[in-house]
This record gives structure tokens, C-alpha cells and sequence, in this order.
């Protein structure tokens, strides 16, 4: 059997949620717990703006849950700059709203963080930000965008990220996702792959929630052909795609 086919079958996701089961190499719960001392597993996919994380990560998002993770659905930005004719304080209370429906629809808890669309920064205090709200959360797994990426808010949200996992030793798994490969996110070759075949209707019904962004047109120009490819790469029908970031050789002597 050659080494592709082994590693598709070693990160095929079943969603089982008995102790030692992994997901994308990482427990589901602790390896000695049992059913009455298990503790649960937290994931943050922290996206730029309200559907980022739903686009990017929304079939495993709802595996993770059902796996019985703690999903949480970080928005660095309200989307405060997403609506063409709307103030910024307009728009960030639709936007919001729409996050927080599709949170529901995904099984996870909403989080909305301080910087503004289309105006994000990368300072000190921005780092600090990012670093304090992923430590309070001490999460097992970070999804975040890809930091080769057309628009600007990915590219900060994604070295804010990288930043904070450094900073706190590395402890949590980070993960990157793609969003509108071709168009925005490049040069993205994965290293684990996630069959969301049974949970892309409700994906996609979470992405819909974004009425104010246009997002079934969007989603079947974009959304649905990445989905469809990389299930081809996976040898399923529709499937995820993520970059597993670990920790390099040269960190070792930091």
C-alpha cells in the first residue's frame, strides 16, 4: 500500500467519541480518562471576520462537537466594514447576529473580539489581545487561516495566531484552513484532510446564515468546488483541507 493511502486512512474522521479516539492527531479526551473522569477537549477556529470560520472550517467544526469537543468560533472582527450603504456600527450588528445563528447551527459558542474590519492591526497590544483570549480559553487544537492570503485581515489573524502559540510553548495544536483557494487563500498544500460528507448540509446551512454577504452564489462559485476537490484528493465526496503547523527543530534551542 503506498504512503498516500496510509495516510488518508490514518485521518479518516469517524465523529466516535470513546476515550483515545483521535481527531486530526489529537485525543478526543485525556488517554487515562474514563466515562466518569473525562474531561472534555476544546477547539477555537479563529477567523478574521463573521463565516470565515464557518466556510473555512464548518464540517469540523460540527465533527469536533459530535466528537465531543467544546467548539468555539472566534471573530477577530465584527465585520464592522462587510456592508456596502451600512455605518460600521450597522453592519457589525448584523454581522453579528448572523455569527451567532450560525454558531448555533454548528454546536459552538460564539466569541467576538475587538479589532475592526478592514482596519486590523498587528502591534503589540494586538499580540497581547490575541495571546490573553487563547489562553483564557486554553484550547487542545487552534484552527486559523492561512497566512499566504489576499486579503490583509486573514494575514493578520493568522500571525496574531502564530505569535500566541509560540508564545504560550506551544501548547495547543495549530492547524491552518483555506478559504476561496484560487482567489484568496495560495500555495496551500494540505496535510490532513477531514470527510465532512454526512455534515455538509448543515455546514451549509450555517455558511446561509450570512444573508448580508451574499453567500449562496458565493458559496457554490467557491465554497462547494474546494469542498468537492479536495473530497477527490480524500476519496470522498466532500471533505476539508488543513495545514497541520508543528513545531520546528530550530524552536527546540529557543
Amino acid at each position: 500500500m503506498n504512503n498516500t493511502m496510509d495516510r488518508r486512512q490514518m485521518l479518516k474522521v469517524t465523529g466516535a467519541t470513546l476515550a483515545g479516539t483521535t481527531l486530526l492527531g489529537v485525543p478526543a479526551f485525556g488517554e487515562d480518562s474514563t466515562p466518569e473522569t473525562k474531561h472534555t477537549k476544546k477547539a477555537l477556529i479563529i477567523g478574521a471576520h463573521p463565516d470565515d470560520p464557518e466556510t473555512g472550517c464548518g464540517g469540523t467544526m460540527i465533527v469536533l462537537k459530535q466528537a465531543g469537543y467544546e467548539v468555539v468560533s472566534v471573530y477577530m472582527t465584527k465585520g464592522e466594514g462587510g456592508i456596502v450603504g451600512k455605518t460600521h456600527d450597522e453592519a457589525a450588528s448584523i454581522r453579528v447576529k448572523e455569527g451567532e445563528k450560525a454558531s448555533a447551527i454548528l454546536g459552538a459558542r460564539p466569541v467576538f473580539m475587538t479589532q475592526i474590519d478592514g482596519s486590523t492591526e498587528i502591534n503589540k497590544d494586538r499580540y497581547v489581545e490575541m495571546r490573553e483570549l487563547i489562553a483564557s480559553e486554553k484550547p487542545d487544537i487552534v484552527f486559523t487561516h492561512w497566512p499566504i492570503d489576499s486579503h490583509p485581515d486573514h494575514r493578520v489573524c493568522s500571525l496574531l495566531v502564530y505569535d500566541a502559540w509560540r508564545r504560550l510553548g506551544y501548547s495547543f495544536e495549530l492547524y491552518y484552513f483555506e478559504v476561496m483557494s484560487g482567489t484568496q487563500t495560495q500555495l496551500f498544500n494540505p496535510t490532513d484532510y477531514v470527510d465532512i460528507t454526512k455534515v455538509a448540509d448543515q455546514k451549509r446551512e450555517a455558511c446561509f446564515c450570512h444573508v448580508s454577504q451574499d453567500m449562496k452564489p458565493l458559496y457554490e462559485e467557491w465554497h462547494d468546488r474546494m469542498e468537492r476537490f479536495r473530497g477527490l484528493e480524500f476519496r470522498c465526496k466532500y471533505a476539508e483541507a488543513f495545514i497541520h503547523l508543528r513545531r520546528s527543530n530550530s524552536d527546540l534551542f529557543e
